[in-house]
């Protein structure tokens, strides 16, 4: 799937690529409107509304991954609501097998995530993720998100990386382009990145459901 020889590291998201979505998405799609729902005395239909609403304002930026930004704005502990549901945080079944593959290898592994520093480190308590990588950043780290070049720009100065010979793994189409526009080499889509939703299909990039797809490769390769 990928010249490996040519691939010195392997950036990751987080969020629907090492961990599974579901989390996430039970999180703001069905907690927190149910929540709003009873606190504000509405419908769940209409609570629902008021939070796509607010969601799609601010799509894209900073703030929509911003734990404090929807504190503020949507009136809940947002903090105490990830700590309610923390059986639903786990590593895709794949996860490890690959990030092990990959240090066997010797290609460095560095997580990108957009999630809030509060999220990530909730996440790192309950799983072992941490352990399985080199290095970690959150976008908020930079006051920019994966969506923007300057996100890009920063990393690659961060960590001294040739853009040209990263992969970067993401389940985000968006954020692959972006990634692709700031001139990284190489880019992997994530087609099932909730184990509880069907799998998606990816328009510019090569995707997998399965590391050991992408392992297979890598160890012919060595």
């Amino acid at each position: 799937m990928f010249p490996w020889a040519q691939i010195d590291t392997v950036l990751l998201d987080m969020d629907g690529t090492l961990l599974d979505l579901h989390f996430d998405n039970h999180f703001w799609l069905s907690l927190v409107p149910e929540t709003l729902s009873q606190q504000r005395g509405v419908t769940r239909g209409e609570a629902q509304q008021l939070v796509q609403q607010a969601y799609q304002q601010v799509e894209g930026t900073l703030n929509w991954y911003c734990l404090d930004y929807w504190a503020q704005e949507l009136q809940l502990d947002i903090l105490a609501l990830h700590y309610s549901i923390t059986d639903k945080i786990r590593l895709r079944r794949d996860t490890v097998p690959f990030l092990l593959s990959l240090q066997q290898a010797g290609k460095r592994r560095i997580l990108l995530t957009n999630a809030h520093p509060d999220s990530l480190e909730l996440k790192l308590q309950h799983t072992d993720l941490a352990r399985h990588l080199d290095a970690m950043l959150s976008s908020h780290q930079l006051g920019v998100p994966k969506e923007s070049p300057q996100f890009w720009h920063q990393v690659f100065a961060r960590f001294q990386l040739d853009p040209a010979r990263c992969l970067f793994v993401d389940d985000s189409e968006k954020i692959l382009n972006a990634a692709s526009q700031a001139g990284v080499g190489y880019l992997l889509g994530i087609s099932n990145p909730d184990s509880h939703q069907p799998t998606k299909q990816f328009q510019q990039f090569p995707a997998t459901d399965d590391y050991a797809l992408v392992t297979q490769n890598l160890c012919i390769q060595q």
